[in-house]
């Protein structure tokens, strides 16, 4: 394992993976990474590398139209990615071990439309459906108005639950509270586990593009400020709340942006306490570093920073625009993926 990377998990930080590449997930996991994540994105470029043709003939051959298709190959590659990491599971006695199954994220597609209670119950139906019979699979929900609303029946019916796409303090607390609703109505809290991911990196762009007025020192360290002082609150709720398993945050979003960053800033900011979802390519440049890491998740910039950042945030204003971004890069990205394997199906037909 990398000296860099052995660092980051020694100080308390649990490695998570952005990507269900099986090559990827076992290379990550002899680095001491103990999670993993899918999204439309990585299932794309995996049909694209032609290693799944195979695969992708059998499901074919069953008959399955493009949608199913694509669940199931999805739903194959994230069972794959969960026999990785069950051992942690076990050990852990489920707390870490977890592989992330975004759900279909066309719920939110704005051209679809879907009144709120059919999104809500879409969210619902779906949870359930593909958490069944899967000890160390997270059902990724996001946290927009039926998201939220989906949480605490969700949490009831006993599916682990990673809330994405939170952007802010009142996302995190409508789905934390939600849970906890729903985990008060279980018969018992031993397999209760719940996860928040708080998006870090999209918070600077937003505020490079929108709040150019912030200092030199402030700009750049808002996602940071932001997610820490979530981390923050998360930790205190809890502490009030007994589990026995941990209820934690996710730093995900941690690829930088600017080609001036360092690969490991984000890295390094939250490094000592709780999960990181990194993308491979911070993985990358952070076991190459040659870096000893050490725990930086509870130091906040200076005072007089955190200041300048509270008193020029609209944190609603930055919410309602990274969520209707969110909501299109939830919602493209699939509808990419189920174009692309109605072409493969064409390209592999026109092969025999």
């Amino acid at each position: 394992m990398s000296e860099s990377l052995k660092s980051i998990i020694s100080a308390g930080t649990k490695l998570w993976l952005d990507s269900i590449d099986p090559d990827l997930v076992r290379e990550n996991r002899a680095w001491g990474a103990t999670g993993a994540t899918s999204n439309p994105i990585i299932i794309s470029d995996l049909i694209k590398s032609g290693r799944f043709d195979a695969y992708f003939e059998r499901l074919i051959a069953q008959g399955l139209n493009d949608h199913d298709l694509a669940w199931a190959l999805n739903d194959e590659l994230v069972k794959q990615a969960e026999a990785v990491f069950y051992s942690v599971w076990e050990q852990t006695s489920g707390n870490d071990g977890y592989v992330s199954f975004e759900l279909d994220p066309l719920i939110e597609d704005p051209e679809a439309n879907l009144p709120h209670a059919e999104r809500v119950q879409r969210y619902i139906e779906l949870g359930k459906k593909w958490s069944a019979g899967h000890d160390n699979r997270m059902i990724k929900v996001p946290a927009t108005a039926a998201g939220i609303d989906a949480l605490e029946e969700l949490c009831v019916a006993g599916v682990t639950l990673n809330v994405t796409l939170v952007f802010t303090q009142r996302q995190y607390q409508a789905a934390r509270d939600a849970i906890w609703r729903g985990a008060q109505r279980r018969k018992s809290l031993d397999r209760f586990k719940s996860v928040y991911s708080i998006f870090v990196s999209r918070v600077d762009v937003y505020t490079d593009k929108h709040l150019p007025e912030l200092s030199a020192e402030a700009q750049g360290q808002v996602g940071i400020v932001n997610a820490k002082q979530i981390w923050r609150e998360n930790k205190t709720f809890w502490k009030a709340h007994k589990t026995p398993l941990a209820q934690e945050m996710i730093f995900a979003s941690t690829g930088v942006k600017k080609p001036e960053d360092k690969p490991w800033k984000y890295v390094e900011a939250f490094c000592g306490d709780d999960i990181e979802t990194n993308p491979p390519a911070t993985n990358q440049a952070v076991a190459d570093s040659g870096i000893t890491f050490t725990r930086k998740v509870d130091e906040l910039p200076p005072e007089a920073v955190v200041n300048e950042i509270a008193a020029k945030v609209d944190y609603a204003k930055m919410e309602q625009v990274l969520m209707e971004e969110g909501i299109e890069k939830f919602a493209n990205p699939q509808k990419a993926l189920l174009k692309l394997v109605g072409e493969k199906r064409k390209a592999l037909a026109e092969a025999k």
